[in-house]
């Protein structure tokens, strides 16, 4: 027979109980993304980070590619892709409801190389660079590469070119710029997440590059600026629209989007190849892609926390990470953006 005391203690723990479920149940809001190694360092930081400002949410992103961030978002697989490269209209008229495109983060493409006993910065111009990567120029002691790098033992050694095998934003972002600047390439591979690359190794996400790069002596090939930083890539200095060669940092990354004065209001624009001196002349936005409308009001009301936060919060982590933040009136714009998002 249960005493009063006996009572009120089976009562107090049916509703820990209950109440603990119901914490449990509020911890688990799971948000799902893929696409875009590129900015993968950041986005890694970012949920981490995240977890201590929203305990509630739980972040899963798998680091695919642009192309497959692309297709999973269109398949509604995912609660979130991710691109290094925007999406063309006759790919929006693909989706199943209106998509947006949120810049994030601004990053430049490095080209690494791995040249044994060779000290100094290596100089490529718009030319000799897709020269390389069409095996037109298949020696490091091409007269054309010692004529633009005099101070450089260039050695009597094959080129060994490594280029991404999966579809990639980086890829995009590239031969975007090869397209623009190198007249050959434009007229015969062009550019997108996938080209036809007629000489070379593939290989399969950032990580893959930076171990091809890593294991094999005169090798080249591009990648974001965090994967050759961390992993203690050399990078070529390129010869930017001003004639003048220049590294990959985050000055000359913010320099090619210093003069961007407007973008189309679904924040669909390219940097490759901007005017200035200080500019480097690989650079891309990154984006999130998002249903304008969410299906999920839980998960929807979260995902905008979380796109408000990086925003205006997140900015100070980028830089530890060789990323940099969207100029102020760009990140005005895609503020508006995402107060447009429903659920």
């Amino acid at each position: 027979m249960f005493t009063a005391a006996r009572l009120a203690r089976t009562v107090i723990a049916a509703l820990l109980l209950v109440a603990a479920g119901i914490c449990q149940a509020r911890a688990e809001v799971p948000l799902t993304g893929a696409g875009a190694t590129f900015p993968y360092p950041l986005y890694q930081k970012w949920f981490k980070d995240y977890a201590s400002i929203d305990p509630e949410v739980r972040f899963s992103y798998q680091a695919i590619g642009s192309g497959g961030g692309i297709r999973e978002i269109l398949a509604g697989s995912v609660d979130f892709g991710a691109s290094d490269k925007y999406l063309t209209d006759e790919e929006l008229k693909k989706a199943p409801a209106k998509l947006l495109h949120i810049p994030t983060v601004l990053g430049a493409v490095a080209v690494s190389y791995h040249l044994p006993g060779v000290a100094g910065t290596l100089k490529l111009t718009p030319d000799t660079l897709g020269a390389i990567f069409m095996g037109t120029i298949g020696s490091w002691n091409d007269p054309r590469l010692l004529r633009d790098n005099p101070g450089l033992a260039l050695p009597d050694q094959p080129i060994v070119v490594v280029h991404r095998s999966d579809a990639s934003g980086t890829t995009s972002i590239f031969t975007d710029y090869l397209s623009r600047v190198n007249e050959l390439w434009g007229a015969t591979l062009g550019s997108g997440t996938s080209v036809p690359f007629p000489v070379g190794v593939g290989a399969k996400g950032s990580s893959e590059v930076v171990q091809q790069i890593k294991e094999t002596p005169y090798s080249i090939g591009y990648l974001e600026i965090a994967y050759a930083v961390e992993h203690g890539l050399a990078t070529a200095a390129l010869k930017n629209r001003s004639g003048v060669f220049v590294k990959p940092t985050m000055l000359s990354t913010r320099a090619a989007a210093a003069h961007l004065k407007k973008v189309s209001g679904d924040h669909r624009v390219s940097l490759v190849n901007r005017s200035g001196r200080e500019v480097y002349p690989i650079v891309g936005l990154t984006w999130l892609l998002v249903y304008q409308r969410q299906k999920d009001a839980e998960k929807g009301k979260k995902l905008v926390e979380f796109l408000n936060w990086e925003l205006r919060k997140a900015e100070k982590m980028t830089s530890t990470l060789y990323y940099t933040p969207l100029p102020k009136n760009l990140a005005d714009e895609v503020e508006k953006t995402i107060r447009s998002i429903t659920w």
